[in-house]
């Protein structure tokens, strides 16, 4: 995968997030890192919270599409993951501690033009995130969720139709729109911890 951001880029990125959370509690932390051009650019971005040391998903939210500058896009994410998650709670201030913060910086999703059984020949997995849709049914799954569960290529595609609310098989019907879609993942090995590149 052509890697676009630095790995610098993708420190601020968490950095950021986990500044804009704390804040929310009115915590004043430093946030020193400069911005690049690229956090003005319109970019898809996921933030994710996991519980330390669980690993256990705490929320989970962004934008599958380039339609936020990246810093305001990581702004809304951080937030909206942390609070308004509607899987979970809102995250409580005394877990701000307890939790690593996880970046998803996206390509701009592409349509799979194949139909059938051909769309899984277009998908890679530790490369590719996928999209599902059908109607008014959508599900996104990132690409490091189909490698944390080992799951082969159509595990993954099931998972997803799952994820929008359809049986799994639906993938492979008429009617039905899957999109790929790569990410560069940033986290923190502990709670504001080092920052370093996840490596699918």
């Amino acid at each position: 995968m052509c890697m676009e951001y630095e790995d610098y880029e993708g420190v601020v990125a968490v950095k950021y997030s986990r500044y804009v959370i704390s804040n929310a509690f009115k915590i004043d932390i430093e946030f020193k890192e400069k911005f690049t051009n690229k956090f003005n650019m319109k970019r898809g971005v996921f933030v994710t919270l996991n519980e330390y040391p669980s690993k256990e998903l705490r929320g989970c939210i962004g934008y599958p599409e380039p339609v936020l500058p990246l810093k305001n896009a990581l702004k809304d994410s951080a937030l909206n993951a942390a609070f308004e998650d509607p899987r979970f709670e809102p995250l409580r201030k005394d877990e701000l501690d307890h939790i690593t913060i996880e970046v998803s910086l996206l390509t701009k999703p592409v349509k799979i033009d194949k139909k059938g059984e051909e769309i899984a020949k277009e998908i890679m997995v530790g490369r590719d995130g996928l999209i599902v849709t059908k109607g008014f049914y959508r599900g996104l799954l990132l690409p490091q969720v189909a490698t944390e569960y080992h799951w082969d290529v159509e595990e993954f595609l099931g998972q997803t139709c799952i994820k929008a609310g359809l049986s799994p098989g639906k993938w492979k019907e008429e009617g039905v729109i899957v999109e790929k879609f790569s990410a560069e993942i940033f986290y923190e090995i502990s709670p504001n911890g080092k920052i370093v590149r996840h490596r699918l």
